[in-house]
């Protein structure tokens, strides 16, 4: 058998292979909710998702006049983007990200999250 030969039916079943576990991957992700972070503003948010949280005065004074509500918060660690020259990852034991998200009415706002161990605290909400 020819090396060409020999070549195209590795090519071939390699095709096969990774397209079934595309298909496998893909189910049980959709089953168990796992997500694969690999990317570093990927792994913080998903860090900062799975820790308890509190607000400070400056964003509960926010939510209690309505200009923001927890919906547009939780917002920021699903779609928002880690401005890490802004955030402070070097600090212990609590660091700080500064989280950059655009709103529905086409306008920036930038969120100040402060990530220690064991939760973490939403500091302030800029434009």
């Amino acid at each position: 058998m020819s090396f060409l030969k020999r070549l195209g039916f590795f090519i071939f079943g390699l095709s096969i292979g990774i397209v079934f576990l595309t298909f496998f991957f893909k189910n049980k992700a959709k089953e168990t909710g796992s997500e694969f972070c690999y990317l570093p503003n990927c792994r913080v948010l998903k860090d900062l998702r799975s820790k308890s949280y509190s607000y400070s005065d400056e964003v509960t004074a926010m939510m209690a006049s309505g200009e923001i509500d927890s919906l547009t918060i939780k917002s920021f660690f699903t779609d928002g983007d880690v401005d890490f020259n802004k955030s402070d990852t070097k600090s212990k034991p609590c660091k700080t990200y500064v989280i950059e998200h655009e709103n529905t009415k086409n306008e920036v706002q930038f969120l100040t999250v402060t990530n220690c161990p064991k939760k973490i605290v939403i500091e302030k909400i800029t434009e």
